[in-house]
């Protein structure tokens, strides 16, 4: 398991090792959610950049120094959609950490 710190700074990295710092600030990253128990986690950032994610998303193998795979299964232009989105993956009906989701920003 790690810790959301552990893994937002994980994709930090790997934008920054692809992109540059310059590419790195076009993409507005941030964490929404991260649930440790369901091994899931909700990051945001700007429509323009998702795909520059995604790509430094599929570069990554470790998380702190652990190997790791991690997998874009859903995006979404909104919060509510995601949580829709994310529980057709999901073999129960509704999963906690997308229950009464919703975003501040």
């Amino acid at each position: 398991m790690f810790e959301p710190k552990e893994f937002i700074d994980e994709v930090w990295s790997a934008i920054i090792k692809l992109y540059g710092e310059y590419g790195a600030s076009l993409t507005w990253l941030g964490m929404i959610r991260y649930d440790m128990e369901n091994r899931l986690a909700i990051i945001r950032v700007t429509n323009a950049a998702s795909d520059m994610v995604r790509t430094a998303i599929a570069t990554m193998t470790k998380i702190s120094d652990k190997p790791a795979s991690i997998h874009v299964i859903a995006v979404s232009g909104t919060i509510k959609a995601l949580g829709e989105r994310i529980r057709q993956y999901s073999d129960q009906p509704a999963r906690a950490p997308f229950s009464g989701l919703k975003h501040s920003a």
